[in-house]
């Protein structure tokens, strides 16, 4: 009895082929959705406990064939493939205790390629062309209607993906400061009927013209995303627009900057 059950994944615009074909042929039977925070906790557990070193999605995965084997009928076959390795998550927050510095050999091989170095400051990115009103996309009037309520009504909202590190960081920050705000994950399941989650990211792009997150707003006025937010406390300016809101909020000294993941180096001004 063949019960694909699915997951969503770190593409949010991208289906495979197989998936494709499966739902075509109207061979799902259940999807299976699975909180961030359950699937980084399984794949430490597979580290930890199995010795099998794997990411985010294949912790989603297994999570979601413990569940379904609690269920299933005794003498059940499940089969729940892990086609991931860990490496690659070094540097979220999967594995976020683990030290990632760079020791000296490292550095000097980060040192022999020109444009990616980081002692000296990056080329800055070309400006994409502005596209003709009829090839932007059409917004979903619920998910406008949504932003519009949450910026609004939130003093501080951070639109954000769950296993996103920049906006791990960000979070390390509002933390670290003791400040009250609303995490719109994006890619949570809460999001993922209709497409919720996908149709506010698209909002989002065409209002602030960029693609990426988090996006986060305070007192209604956009800041962008984690490095712009780090550059607005560094200025002193965020502290001043909580105290404006009648928000408590505690003293940040050390640099913002210290919180993002330890493999992202600051490049030179």
């Amino acid at each position: 009895n063949f019960k694909p059950h699915l997951m969503q994944g770190w593409s949010p615009d991208f289906i495979s082929r197989l998936t494709e074909e499966a739902a075509a042929q109207q061979l799902i039977d259940v999807i299976q959705p699975v909180p961030g925070d359950e699937a980084m906790a399984t794949s430490r557990r597979l580290a930890r406990e199995e010795g099998i070193f794997v990411g985010t999605s294949s912790g989603a995965t297994l999570h979601a064939a413990l569940e379904i084997a609690a269920e299933a009928p005794a003498g059940a076959n499940i089969v729940c493939m892990l086609p991931d390795t860990g490496e690659r998550y070094l540097s979220t927050p999967l594995f976020a205790d683990i030290g990632e510095d760079m020791d000296a050999a490292e550095l000097e091989i980060s040192r022999s390629t020109a444009g990616f170095r980081f002692d000296q400051g990056a080329a800055p990115a070309p400006q994409p062309a502005r596209a003709p009103e009829s090839a932007r996309p059409i917004l979903d009037p619920e998910a406008e209607r949504l932003v519009d309520e949450l910026t609004v009504e939130e003093p501080v909202v951070m639109f954000a993906l769950e296993w996103c590190e920049f906006c791990w960081s960000a979070r390390n920050l509002f933390g670290a400061m003791g400040v009250a705000y609303r995490s719109v994950d994006l890619d949570s399941v809460a999001y993922q009927e209709g497409e919720l989650g996908n149709k506010i990211r698209a909002v989002l792009a065409a209002r602030t013209g960029s693609p990426t997150i988090p996006q986060i707003y305070v007192g209604g006025k956009l800041i962008g995303g984690c490095t712009e937010l780090f550059d607005y406390q560094r200025d002193g300016e965020f502290a001043k627009a909580l105290s404006a809101m009648g928000m408590g909020h505690t003293t940040f000294e050390e640099d913002p900057y210290s919180l993002l993941p330890k493999w992202l180096h600051s490049r030179a001004s």
